[in-house]
């Protein structure tokens, strides 16, 4: 895929790199982005060669500072407003993929940068990376998910803390509140993304994928049926194997 103004998306040995790429606008998180990074999640998801993806920023200062809000402020009318939610639902298409996704970050990850962040699987920041939510300093809330995921990464408090007060969060910080998973120079950055995905990629992608969905789905269950669920992903798994 090409021709995209705010993103680059590659695809090199079944990994897919979505590159946002804005930045000379700290990579904020406009309407032609979220366009562009929609057509791109969906190839993400069809793509049978395809096994995991990256994301990460253009530029040497932010991975993406937020949305721009001359944008995304601006009210169209309840119907196109309901519209445009439906048929490009980028935060539910994010949800929706079964490959593994992981978030290579730098400088500014804040407001709907940190909902992207939030949105994949694994991430790595570098050292230089603040994390931040915004809203509340602007009279509004998060429109992407923030209030939902955050604290599902990070616990109650410690997401209530950074929601209502918008405290930015370093990379070490950020490590100790789980929100990251590794903390790494910023020259090691894409390395260790591409180590970690080159890892997932040495293991069936059907298993991967089935993992995933066993977390992801399961924790909105309760146990006995989140071990219900993992038994019967287990059981299309094996099937599967003995097909083949």
């Amino acid at each position: 895929m090409s021709g995209f103004e705010t993103i680059i998306y590659e695809k090199r040995d079944e990994t897919g790199f979505v590159t946002l790429n804005r930045p000379q606008s700290l990579n904020v998180y406009n309407l032609k982005m979220r366009d562009e990074l929609y057509q791109v999640l969906g190839a993400i998801k069809d793509d049978p060669e395809l096994k995991v993806a990256i994301f990460k920023g253009a530029g040497d200062r932010a991975f993406c500072a937020g949305a721009d809000l001359t944008e995304f402020l601006t009210a169209p009318s309840p119907i196109i407003a309901r519209q445009v939610r439906w048929e490009r639902d980028v935060w539910g298409l994010f949800l929706s993929i079964n490959k593994p996704l992981i978030a290579a970050l730098h400088g500014y990850v804040l407001g709907s940068g940190i909902e992207i962040a939030l949105c994949c699987d694994i991430r790595i920041a570098s050292e230089d990376t603040q994390f931040g939510v915004p809203e509340m300093g602007l009279g509004i809330i998060p429109a992407a998910g923030g209030s939902q995921t955050l604290p599902r990464v990070m616990g109650k408090a410690h997401a209530l803390e950074m929601l209502l007060t918008g405290r930015r969060v370093k990379a070490e910080e950020a490590y100790r509140l789980k929100l990251v998973n590794q903390v790494v120079r910023r020259v090691d950055l894409i390395p260790a993304a591409e180590k970690m995905a080159n890892k997932i990629k040495s293991y069936d992608p059907i298993a991967v994928s089935y993992a995933k969905q066993a977390i992801n789905h399961g924790l909105d269950l309760r146990l006995e049926q989140g071990l219900a669920y993992e038994a019967s992903l287990g059981i299309r798994l094996l099937k599967s194997l003995v097909e083949n």
